[in-house]
């Protein structure tokens, strides 16, 4: 059933939101020396508040999703957008280290709650077709755009203001939002649904990835083979083997794991989980880099990645006119290689380098690439479902992005640490050894996303998702 209310409209007010949410994924990064200090944060705890927000924003999306159909998706983004302020505020007012990851963390939830049921009510709202094929463009430039957008106005607002003003600002922007949402966004629900909420399957999978994402980090500091490494991977291997009995068993389980048997959706979340582990060091090391080696302050750091939010614009667009063409695994493979070559670059950083010369392009062909991935790739993942599938599809794919990028991060920072550390530990030439690492990994992740998709992507599983967007027009 489609709503009268204008689908544009409701657009405009699902992607502030989500733009919202996908910007505090980033935000917090040219703030991290300012927090560092303030706070007085070790280096191994700093990733914490990236992955804080990350890690509980991945793990609850299923449930988001879930919620989302039983609920109303509505309902469910009202409530989301209520904790993700009210978390926002208090990130802008923690005095310590345990109540900023506390409150990352809270906000995190929110976010798992906004996100699958803004994509659902996208995909209810918008038939197949020309108009949903439409929307996913504009949803696919949001989404990325955010995350570079978010570099820029952190610079802004760390340099003029104070760290906490990063948080602050989402607090008139959710209050705005939650009003103007309560009032024009449609409700939907799936009405066929079984009335459970499958608690023990979000618990088990969040503390699993947590878990496993906290052995990653204590193998830098206490050795992979240490008796504290060793638990916490035995302990996220049995949340997650416990999560997947849970599933198998449960009546209305949070992931019913059949859905894995569309090719298109579970190729395209592993892919999406590949792609988002290299891209999330790209933000996070380019960044570090900026500031500590090339000396930027937070502004001017911000302002660097100003190109970023260009490209993805540019290409995102591109990308939504070609797909019908020549197809979403060409233009998917495309902006992957192009993304590559992109951070390869960045793995060539010089100690004594510039902006212009070995920053800059990276930038430009690395936003080319991805908002040449993330189009196709959501059309993928959520196209030729039923509705009633459409919040497990977009807590999924939502799930692939973030847990992707946590643990991407943790894996790479890792990386980045050890060189550096092996190279002598202090000075811009060791720090640079580990940059260069972990770019390099960041490559064989999104390289890894290409041979999937070739592997197990064909064309007769995206025939129908081709013959829909075909109808867009150009």
């Amino acid at each position: 059933m489609r709503h009268t209310t204008n689908p544009w409209v409701v657009l405009v007010l699902i992607c502030l939101a989500q733009f919202m949410v996908i910007l505090d994924a980033t935000i917090v990064n040219v703030a991290l020396p300012s927090i560092q200090k303030d706070l007085d944060l070790s280096e191994a705890n700093l990733q914490w508040i990236i992955n804080g927000y990350t890690l509980v924003f991945g793990g609850f999306l299923l449930l988001g999703g879930r919620l989302g159909d039983l609920l109303g998706r509505k309902r469910l983004f009202l409530i989301g957008l209520v904790i993700f302020t009210v978390a926002s505020l208090l990130n802008g007012l923690a005095v310590n280290e345990g109540m900023l990851i506390g409150s990352r963390a809270l906000q995190g939830l929110g976010a798992a709650l906004i996100s699958p049921a803004a994509l659902s009510i996208i995909s209810t709202t918008f038939a197949e077709g020309k108009e949903r094929s439409r929307a996913l463009g504009v949803w696919a430039a949001i989404a990325i755009g955010g995350s570079a957008v978010g570099l820029i106005l952190g610079g802004v607002l760390t340099q003029s203001f104070s760290w906490p003003w990063i948080f602050f600002v989402n607090v008139p922007v959710g209050i705005v939002g939650f009003v103007l949402s309560l009032r024009l966004v449609p409700e939907s629900r799936d009405e066929s649904a079984h009335g459970s909420y499958d608690i023990a399957g979000a618990v088990t999978v969040t503390g699993g990835l947590m878990a496993l994402v906290y052995a990653i980090v204590k193998a830098e500091t206490d050795g992979w083979t240490s008796a504290t490494t060793i638990a916490f991977f035995a302990f996220a291997i049995g949340l997650l083997a416990s999560f997947v009995v849970i599933e198998l068993r449960a009546k209305a389980p949070l992931v019913r794991l059949s859905i894995f048997r569309t090719r298109s959706l579970s190729t395209a979340n592993l892919v999406m989980f590949l792609v988002a582990s290299g891209m999330f060091a790209m933000f996070f090391f380019n960044t570090l880099y900026i500031q500590r080696v090339l000396g930027y302050g937070p502004l001017k750091a911000g302002l660097a990645f100003l190109p970023f939010t260009a490209g993805i614009m540019i290409s995102a667009g591109i990308a939504s006119q070609f797909a019908p063409r020549i197809g979403v695994r060409p233009v998917a493979a495309a902006g992957m290689l192009l993304a590559s070559v992109g951070m390869l670059l960045l793995a060539r950083l010089p100690v004594d380098g510039s902006y212009a010369v070995d920053v800059l392009p990276s930038i430009l062909l690395t936003s080319l690439g991805m908002g040449a991935v993330f189009m196709p790739l959501t059309l993928v993942a959520t196209t030729g479902l039923e509705d009633e599938d459409q919040g497990l599809a977009s807590g999924l794919f939502n799930t692939s992005q973030q847990i992707g990028g946590a643990l991407g991060l943790a894996i790479l920072s890792t990386i980045a640490a050890s060189r550096t550390s092996a190279a002598g530990g202090e000075g811009s030439a060791a720090l640079v050894e580990g940059f260069h690492w972990a770019f390099a990994g960041g490559v064989a992740f999104i390289l890894g996303g290409l041979v999937v998709m070739l592997a197990l992507l064909r064309r007769r599983h995206v025939a129908r998702i081709e013959a829909e967007a075909a109808t867009v027009p150009v």
